[in-house]
C-alpha cells in the first residue's frame, strides 16, 4: 500500500464506488410511485338528510340562528351485560364477536371492578362488552336501526317515551341480537339482549324527542299505554 510523505497509508477507494449506480438507476429499480388516495367515502344518507332537511327545520321551529347550536347526535353506545358469564366465560367473547359484527367496530370487554359475593362475581371478571359509535358509523347504525332492525321486532307497539334521561338522551333495549340481519341464526350459541343509548346535544327531553322523531324513531303516541317491552315480551 502506498504511503504519504508523513508515513501514513493512503485510504484506498472502495471498489466499485465510482461505478455505483444512482438511486434512480434502472439497474436497482426505480422507486415505486406513491398510491394516490382514493375518493372519500360517501356520507350516510341519514346524515345527508339531517344536514339538508332536518336541521334547518329544527332551527326554524326552535328559533335557532347558529347552525352549531342546532341539536344533533353526539354518540351511540351499545352495551351487552352478559350475566351468564359467571358460569361460562366464553359467552363474553361470543357476545363481543356478535356486537362487533353488528356495529362494524371492535367491541371492548368490560370487567367487574369489585367482587360481589351475592351475585357470584369476582373482581376483574369479564361481565359484558360495549361499543361507542361516532361519526359515519353512528349515522349508519341509526339508519339500520330505524329502517331494518325495529321493523323486525315481534309485536312492536312503538318505543317508550319514558326512556329519556332529562337531558335529551334516549335509552332503549332490544331482547336479543337476532333482530339484526348481520347475525346468522344457525350460528347463535347464546341469545343476548342489549341496551342502546343515543346521546344528543338537545339539552331537554322535549327537544331530544323532536330530534329523534324527525330522524324516524317510531315512538308511541302520547298517553298510549302498553305493558310490553320493545321486544314484545311481557
Amino acid at each position: 500500500m502506498a504511503k504519504t510523505a508523513e508515513g501514513k497509508p493512503e485510504k484506498a477507494e472502495k471498489a466499485g464506488k465510482a461505478d455505483k449506480p444512482g438511486k434512480g438507476d434502472k439497474a436497482h429499480g426505480e422507486p415505486a410511485p406513491k398510491e394516490e388516495p382514493g375518493p372519500p367515502p360517501e356520507p350516510p344518507r341519514m346524515l345527508v338528510s339531517y344536514q339538508s332537511r332536518i336541521r334547518p327545520e329544527l332551527m326554524q321551529a326552535r328559533g335557532i340562528d347558529n347552525v352549531n347550536a342546532a341539536p344533533r347526535l353526539r354518540k351511540i353506545v351499545i352495551s351487552m351485560g352478559v350475566g351468564a358469564a359467571r358460569e361460562n366465560k366464553a359467552l363474553v367473547d361470543t357476545a363481543a364477536a356478535d356486537l362487533t359484527q353488528i356495529t362494524g367496530q371492535k367491541a371492548a370487554v368490560r370487567r367487574a371492578k369489585k367482587a360481589v359475593s351475592n351475585f357470584k362475581i369476582r373482581e376483574d371478571m369479564p361481565i359484558g362488552c360495549v361499543v361507542t359509535l361516532r361519526g359515519y358509523r353512528m349515522w349508519e347504525f341509526l339508519d339500520r336501526l330505524v329502517s331494518v332492525v325495529i321493523p323486525r321486532i315481534k309485536d312492536f307497539r312503538g318505543l317508550r317515551r319514558a326512556g329519556f334521561d332529562g337531558r335529551g338522551n334516549y335509552s332503549m333495549g332490544l331482547p336479543d341480537q337476532t333482530v339484526f340481519p348481520e347475525i346468522d341464526l344457525d350460528k347463535i350459541k347464546h341469545f343476548q339482549g342489549m341496551n342502546i343509548a343515543i346521546v344528543t346535544t338537545a339539552g331537554s327531553d322535549e327537544v331530544g324527542l323532536e330530534l329523534l322523531e324527525r330522524l324516524g324513531m317510531p315512538f308511541r303516541k302520547p298517553g298510549e299505554k302498553d305493558d310490553r317491552t320493545e321486544g314484545g315480551k311481557r
